[in-house]
């Protein structure tokens, strides 16, 4: 499972390094390369092991194309998609185009939810943190139906 918040920096060729531990995960079931592409709704960027990417890519290609909805959504997250191969120290390279379109500077946040990661600038992060946190604590905030009906 891909779990918790890591804070990392990116080195001066835009690469980040995978935390040892999902690396090891990544590895022992045979998905050393991942798949990178943007998050159409927040400013950041998606990370999934390739097997975990593969079924959702093919369901995206299915989608009907006539739909300008569908093309937009094909054309975001299968061709800002890259497969990428981990290095011998667990980094991989953040396209440029990528880092720009997440707005991401030195420092980054993974965060994981369960099948794949998040990348975000840190910083960024830290104020949706904050945000979320706060909004939560509400005594009127709203729960979807699907979050009542959980047992927390």
């Amino acid at each position: 499972m891909l779990l918790g918040t890591h804070t990392l920096n990116l080195d001066n060729k835009g690469r980040m390094a995978i935390p040892a531990k999902y690396r090891d995960t990544l590895a022992s079931s045979d998905q050393t390369r991942v798949v990178l592409t943007i998050n159409p709704r927040d400013t950041c960027l998606w990370l999934y092991p390739e097997q975990t990417w593969l079924p959702i890519a093919q369901q995206v290609a299915a989608l009907p194309p006539l739909k300008p909805e569908n093309r937009t959504l094909q054309r975001l997250l299968l061709g800002s998609a890259c497969v990428l191969e981990p290095d011998g120290q667990g980094r991989i390279a953040i396209a440029s185009e990528l880092r720009a379109q997440a707005g991401l500077s030195k420092k980054i946040a993974l965060v994981g939810l369960v099948n794949k990661f998040e990348v975000w600038d840190a910083d960024t992060w830290s104020a949706l943190q904050a945000q979320n946190i706060a909004a939560a604590q509400q005594p009127d905030s709203e729960v979807s139906t699907e979050l009542s009906a959980l047992a927390l």
